[in-house]
């Protein structure tokens, strides 16, 4: 059953502001509304679906998968994937977003619990109970951190530790942003190892070309990755003991169990099942072989050596089958996104535009909101609204959008001669009456643009929305960043410009049409 409740209010809305008596924007706002509400259908009365999460990197992405695919018969699942670091995915499972995902006991003791020191399972366990949250289910590998070098350079500065890297401050460290950000990573590290090293930050994928290329010397590295070996890389020794061990387990609400108790105990079942060298083998079949996701947790659960292969050139990328559903959900983000911005974002550039005392305040809360970076205002959003994917995305993006078109349509108020207002209330107009028939029509194009670039602009700012678990364009290229893989990114940026574009035109049609009409009238 589709239920469409979320756009009367909105049409209300939008109906209610003065301004959508002119013919184009009130077009603009009503058009803007029904494809919404047409590419929007949402489930009432759905069966319950056990949610899974992932972050942002391979192996997070095939755990998730053999989870949604072990527990698929026996209960509807979802895999809500690469849905960004550590403290957005946790905060997910904290509100209920999504119900389990695999984490690392590192992690758990430094990041989430912020322990400086190695703790006892059981005392894990009692600390996230607190929050709702189970830990259990050790899947039978460790993946740590390390920092790795090519042989050849390894060699040549005779560099075997951690503590012989620190006697070389010269040398380039590429590291991820959450390895230089984690209570773990990068800041304990140059800590305990008093290294001095220049340090750029860098996505996990895009790391080793840069080793490669001779960009950087060392970058951090997972100890299961599949690129150590095929790119000869020296692992450096932890002689310190600074990193912890990083044993795979799941992090699950406590409810999981009760809610879906044979899927649950589908999910028990991989406990040790999973060893180093198969995690090892199922990155490499992801990040070197291309193989999907699916193709490979499919496979390890029917212990299945075969893999098919997924379509490595960018055309087959563009159109496998989901070109479809990610248009329309990248469709809907901006669409619904700049309906609200509109509807908002026009009655405070009026406001803006007659109140020279608020003008200041308004225009500096939404450049300030302009500046705020995506995925800090996700991570911001999804414990405030306890949910992760459309919602928390369409708030962003709406506040995103609000500049443009508050801005605009101050400007094109403020264009509007004196003269002409002063001619209207000597003629006996009310002020809303002057607004109405005079301001905002001669202000209109400005406002139109404002509207056209908040479009344009979201269509490339919603790409940073799947990584909460809202779908579009963005899924490629997250994928893409992950597998380093530019015929999957290029899948998903591709498609992304061309809508721009596309978006661009039609609103430039919609001014174009308005305007002939007008002259028209005029003769």
């Amino acid at each position: 059953m589709t239920d469409h409740s979320l756009f009367p209010p909105l049409a209300a809305l939008a109906a209610r502001c003065p301004h959508t008596r002119l013919p184009a924007l009130r077009a603009t706002l009503f058009l803007l509304l029904v494809f919404a509400a047409i590419l929007v259908p949402r489930t009432v009365g759905a069966e319950e679906v056990l949610k899974i999460g992932s972050k942002r990197f391979t192996e997070s992405y095939i755990l998730g998968e053999i989870l949604a695919q072990a527990s698929a018969p026996y209960a509807k699942s979802a895999h809500k994937q690469g849905l960004g670091n550590t403290a957005i995915v946790f905060e997910a499972l904290k509100t209920g977003a999504i119900d389990v995902y695999p984490e690392y006991i590192g992690t758990v003791e430094r990041e989430i619990l912020k322990h400086s020191s190695p703790m006892p399972l059981e005392s894990a366990r009692r600390e996230l109970a607190v929050f709702g949250i189970g830990i259990g289910v050790p899947l039978g590998f460790s993946n740590g951190y390390a920092i790795a070098m090519r042989v050849a350079d390894a060699e040549r500065y005779g560099i075997r530790t951690l503590s012989e890297l620190a006697r070389h401050p010269e040398l380039r460290l590429g590291l991820s942003h959450e390895f230089l950000g984690r209570a773990d990573g990068w800041p304990g590290l140059a800590g305990r190892y008093g290294l001095r090293n220049r340090v750029t930050g860098l996505d996990h994928g895009i790391a080793y070309e840069a080793l490669t290329s001779g960009q950087v010397d060392a970058i951090d590295i997972y100890t299961t990755d599949a690129r150590i070996e095929r790119m000869h890389l020296y692992v450096l020794l932890d002689d310190l003991n600074y990193f912890p061990r990083y044993d795979a387990v799941l992090l699950y609400r406590l409810d999981v169990p009760a809610r879906f108790p044979q899927a649950w105990q589908a999910i028990q079942k991989l406990e040790g099942r999973i060893s180093a060298n198969d995690m090892i083998r199922m990155n490499a079949a992801a990040e070197l072989e291309g193989k999907s996701f699916s193709a490979v947790a499919g496979a390890f659960l029917a212990q299945d050596r075969t893999l098919p292969s997924k379509p490595n050139g960018l055309i087959e990328q563009l159109f496998d089958g989901n070109l479809g559903r990610l248009t329309r959900q990248h469709v809907m983000l901006v669409l619904l996104s700049v309906s609200l911005a509109a509807c908002i974002g026009i009655p405070l550039g009026i406001v803006a535009a007659f109140k020279p005392r608020l003008r200041q305040a308004i225009m500096a809360v939404a450049g300030v909101l302009q500046t705020v970076p995506s995925l800090a205002l996700l991570a911001i959003l999804i414990p405030v609204l306890g949910t992760i994917g459309a919602v928390p995305a369409l708030i962003a993006l709406f506040l995103y959008g609000l500049l443009p078109i508050v801005r605009n349509t101050c400007t094109g108020i403020e264009q509007v001669p004196t003269g002409l207002r002063q001619a209207a209330l000597a003629l006996g107009l009310r002020p809303r009456d002057t607004l109405v028939h005079i301001d905002l029509p001669l202000s209109l194009p400005f406002i139109l643009a404002g509207i056209k670039t908040a479009a344009v602009m979201n269509v490339g700012t919603a790409t940073i929305a799947a990584f909460i678990g809202a779908g579009g364009y963005g899924e490629r290229i997250a994928t893409g960043l992950a597998l380093n893989d530019n015929a999957i990114l290029l899948a998903g940026a591709i498609p992304a410009a061309v809508l721009a574009l596309l978006t661009q035109f039609l609103f430039e049609l919609v001014e174009r049409v308005f305007l002939r009409r007008r002259f028209h009238l005029k003769d």
